[in-house]
């Protein structure tokens, strides 16, 4: 948003809280002293949790905004949206009427997740958390009517749901056997012998006949708990074998499936498909109920220890076992789930499953694979459970006639005015809203508002439009479809999909043009970061060790959609890089202070034909840089954006544009091409600061602030200006990349022969492989003098290379020996005294004859091993394009410039520590070595122009500070003082 802004763009920034939902009822809950739903209503009070929850969830909106300020994020934080609003609940109901219009409204009864410590279902999509729980494995025996010893062999993890069977399950198409285990006849799918004896340690048994499942349809069985749970008797009739297909497995098990309607979505549907009953003993506490027989009022799971011990009474278990498996819990409050058989208000978004998938593929996903990833979901697509059985949500606008049954669905707090018997309170949330009631538009009776609020889902999903308030659908007009939504990874299967769903249902299309996908902060061995593993790091104490713009800028140039791992190192090294930036301004600061430059007084064009090469690089370089930052942010690359200014700031203008231009900003006078390259370093620098608040707003307000003449109110009010390709030459970047190199090469070859780079070079050789290349170096040659610190630059093609290098020819000596046998000796000394026309006649004619004792010897590739090197005296080194030499040896007066210089740049640090300001003067005295005297003196003047001194004194040293100092094995000590 910030940058679009800078662009010129209308931007609407509203902020938003998701402020209804479990989250904030189970905080409110712990704030109160309460652990269940039953409390809230019988001690606290519905009416005082709901006021509880909205003062809670405004309190942390709050908290939020400050914490969203302090790291820089720019929006309309007086006019943010809470979907607690009544503004917003009125505007989301239209969703909900618009879906009933359609025909996708409807109550029904489905098996679905509960969770029993909150008392409310849960969604497809928020049973997204498991945990590793122990739970019984037991093997259980169902009698078969009729038969005396032969029995059915079920598996279950859930023995709770004993209870509750209605049927069991095979697949017609298995084999199946009758095995006999200590005079029983187990019936069991063939491929699960062997598995299932050796869990229960059995070896004896004997397989009596094998047979189709087919066979087993119809079989009737005795429920073994039937004396134990009185509504069993109820259901004799249905206790038989039933084919479901591959709904029954072998990969575990043994091939039958004990079938509770009421308690597994499978079961459910095939009870349906077979006309079978749902059966469902629990109550919305997860505890059994009259039904549940012996086990009332127990918790389902902790009921499962007597059903399995009166299964052993019985006579029914086969084996009991443990296991640990990932079993779904609460995504809130943690308590394991159950599933359970209920009535729910349902949205029927199956019905425009390919709607949805159309409109997928017109959504730009940023990167490619999320639109995948939200595809292959919606093609699982389920209908969409909106209702929930909690306080603390938007109420479902559904009224139902106490009279004749209709369904009044309402889609605004003006339509629930035009036909409420009774005054529509100012806050719709319960309990307030469950007072309205309506008069039925089919009979005239009246309507009583059903309990539930919706899925908290469902608010996030309609923020696109409910954000915009009351006359929503005008403001849409102008502002949709929204052009970015921003979310992690994980909102594919939550609010882009949430807003999907919306969308489609609303409008019939998706609500956004696009969506960028942000990855996640892991450690830095790219684990989640929990306050259990010890991993977890405070933002706040991040910001406090190294400020908000390192922490930002940090993570804006991670790779948006991946994960980030969190680094201190990383966190240095980017504190080094502001640092950078930080002393470029400094630099440019300082000497336009000191020569009084304004910059008002010109402009581009001005200036332009005063230029050197350096500023025209300089200023192409920006313009290509402005040109990849706009691409990259029209397809929502952001670290790409941060990536190219930081390294254009850092490397392209502090790390060699200011040291090829420090001299000319050093001279006193103020020439034109002096004007002119201050001119443009303070329009690149000030472009890019304006540009760079987009991702460092602190720092950048505070140097735009100090640096930009007649600045605005802040830099977020400054305009950001488009690249001008006239500007752009690509062949003078490549020329200033190849001098990156050779400058590369050159210091390699200064460290191999051991000069400073502070030592001036009489000369270097620079050999290129192409004529375009040849033109390139030409064309930079008195920036490379400036960047090598040489006196003078000799440029030719690669050729030339061979007066400074010879060949070294190595024998092969195991391929010369297996050859030659007892001539070897001889080629050896051969190779050694003719290396040059060996080398010569192999890289030109592919071999070499040598005429050995009267015998014709031909070498190649495989007796030889041939490399050039540089000639006595030099050094080379090389570079994509070719290669540079320098000599070994300095010349005196190259020597006497190069300890000059170490003596420089120890005054310029002793004149850091008195923080002297650039424009003081200083008088200079030195102690030196008595052969070094003369040196000093014949460079004087020059001394005195590198350091601002006016007076440089042999002698004993005298100044506000003293230092020693060891040059090249030499002691020197330096005094300086201010001039007054």
């Amino acid at each position: 948003m910030r940058y679009e802004r800078l662009l010129g763009k209308k931007v609407h920034d509203q902020p938003g809280y998701d402020t209804h939902g479990l989250p904030i009822e189970v905080a409110t809950e712990r704030l109160l002293g309460i652990s269940n739903k039953q409390e809230i209503i019988d001690k606290i009070g519905v009416e005082n949790f709901i006021n509880k929850c909205k003062e809670f969830a405004l309190s942390n909106a709050t908290k939020m905004t400050q914490n969203f300020k302090d790291v820089g994020v720019f929006m309309d934080w007086e006019k943010p949206y809470y979907t607690l609003d009544p503004s917003y609940i009125s505007s989301s109901w239209s969703v909900i009427k618009k879906a009933y219009e359609k025909g996708m409204l409807d109550k029904g009864t489905a098996v679905l997740h509960w969770c029993p410590r909150c008392e409310t279902t849960l969604s497809d999509y928020e049973v997204s958390e498991y945990r590793d729980l122990e739970d019984p494995s037991i093997y259980v025996k169902f009698k078969i009517k009729g038969e005396k010893n032969r029995y059915l062999l079920i598996w279950t993890t859930t023995p709770w749901t004993i209870p509750s069977n209605v049927f069991v399950m095979i697949n017609k198409d298995y084999d199946y056997a009758d095995v006999e285990v200590n005079g029983e006849v187990l019936v069991l799918a063939k491929d699960r012998i062997e598995a299932v004896m050796k869990e229960a340690s059995i070896t004896n048994y004997k397989v009596l006949r094998t047979y189709k499942g087919s066979e087993l349809i119809g079989v009737k069985y005795e429920h073994p708990l039937r004396d134990f749970v009185s509504a069993q008797t109820k259901l004799d009739d249905f206790h038989q074998v039933a084919d479901a297909g591959n709904v029954v497995t072998l990969t575990d098990g043994t091939g039958l499936v004990h079938a509770a309607t009421g308690h597994g979505e499978e079961d459910f549907l095939i009870g349906q498909k077979y006309g079978f009953p749902v059966v469902m003993f629990v109550n919305d506490r997860g505890e059994f109920t009259e039904e549940g027989g012996k086990y009332k009022g127990l918790k389902v799971r902790d009921a499962s220890k007597v059903i399995i011990n009166d299964l052993k009474s019985k006579n029914a278990l086969f084996f009991e076992g443990k296991i640990v498996h990932r079993y779904p819990v609460c995504w809130r409050c943690k308590t394991p789930l159950v599933l359970r058989a209920i009535d729910q208000w349902f949205i029927r978004v199956t019905k425009i499953k390919d709607e949805m998938l159309k409109e997928i593929e017109n959504v730009n996903w940023i990167p490619d694979w999320g639109k995948s990833r939200i595809s292959n979901m919606v093609k699982e697509l389920r209908d969409w459970v909106i209702s929930r059985q909690r306080f603390w949500g938007t109420p479902l606008p559904i009224w139902i006639c106490e009279k004749c049954n209709n369904v009044i669905v309402v889609g605004s707090r003006e339509e629930l005015e035009s036909i409420a018997i009774d005054s529509v309170p100012n806050d719709l949330h319960r309990p307030w809203i469950d007072s309205v009631r309506v008069k039925c538009n089919k009979c005239g009776g009246v309507a009583k508002r059903i309990a539930d609020v919706a899925d908290v889902w469902f608010d996030s999903g309609v923020a696109f439009f409910a954000s915009l308030g009351k006359d929503w659908q005008e403001k849409w007009k102008d502002l949709g479809p929204v052009d970015l939504v921003l979310e992690g990874h994980d909102q594919l299967r939550g609010w882009f999909f949430s807003l999907l769903r919306s969308g489609l249902i609303l409008l019939d299309k998706a609500p956004y043009v696009s969506v960028l996908v942000h990855g996640f902060m892991l450690d830095e061995q790219g684990r989640e970061m929990h306050k259990s593993l010890g991993n977890y790091v405070e933002p706040s104490v991040v910001i406090q060790r190294y400020g908000r713009d390192i922490l930002r800028l940090w993570l804006l140039r991670n790779t948006t959609w991946e994960d980030a791992r969190f680094s201190w190192r990383a966190l240095e090294l980017t504190k080094r890089d502001l640092q950078i930036i930080w002393n470029a301004y400094v630099f440019a600061s300082m000497y336009m202070n000191l020569d009084n430059f304004e910059p008002v007084k010109y402009t581009l064009n001005d200036v332009i034909k005063y230029t050197k090469i350096e500023d025209l690089w300089i200023l192409s370089r920006f313009n290509s840089m402005l040109k990849k930052v706009n691409e990259s942010m029209k397809n929502y690359k952001v670290h790409e954006m941060a990536n190219y200014l930081i390294n254009f700031l850092v490397e392209d203008v502090s790390r060699f544009y200011i040291r090829l231009i420090r001299k000319r900003a050093w001279i006193e006078a103020n020439t034109q091409d002096k004007i002119a390259m201050y001119y443009i370093l303070y329009f690149v620098l000030k472009q890019w600061i304006i540009l760079a608040s987009t991702i460092i707003p602190f720092i950048s307000e505070k140097i735009y602030k100090s640096f930009v003449v007649n600045p605005k109110e802040s830099v977020s009010m400054e305009s950001s200006i488009n690249y001008d390709e006239r500007f752009i030459d690509n062949e003078l970047e490549r020329a200033f990349e190849v001098a990156r190199e050779i400058n590369e090469a050159s210091l390699n070859a200064r460290a191999k022969a051991g000069i400073k780079l502070r030592w001036p070079l009489a000369k270097v050789y620079i050999f290129v492989e192409d004529e375009d290349t040849l033109t390139k170096v030409n064309r930079i040659k008195d920036v490379l003098l400036s960047l090598l610190n040489a006196k003078d630059i000799e440029i030719s093609k690669i050729e030339g290379f061979k007066s400074f290098s010879k060949y070294k020819v190595e024998p092969n000596r195991s391929i010369i020996g297996k050859e030659y046998k007892s001539m070897s000796p001889k080629i050896l000394d051969y190779i050694r005294n003719n290396s040059d026309i060996i080398a010569i006649d192999i890289l030109n004619k592919k071999q070499h004859v040598a005429r050995i004792d009267n015998v014709d010897v031909i070498l190649n590739t495989s007796h030889v091993i041939i490399s050039e090197e540089t000639i006595e005296g030099y050094v080379s080194s090389k570079f994509a394009q070719g290669i540079v030499v320098i000599s070994k040896e300095i010349s005196e007066s190259e020597e006497e410039e190069g300890l000059v210089r170490d003596i420089i740049r120890r005054i310029q640090f002793m004149r850091k520590q008195l923080k002297l300001n650039v424009v003081d003067y200083i008088e200079i005295s030195i102690k030196a070595p008595e052969e070094r005297v003369k040196t000093i003196q014949k460079w004087e003047e020059f001394i005195k122009s590198e350091t601002r001194g006016n007076k440089v004194i042999l002698g004993d040293p005298k100044g506000d500070i003293i230092m020693d100092w060891d040059i090249e094995g030499e002691s020197y000590i330096i005094g300086i003082k201010k001039s007054t």
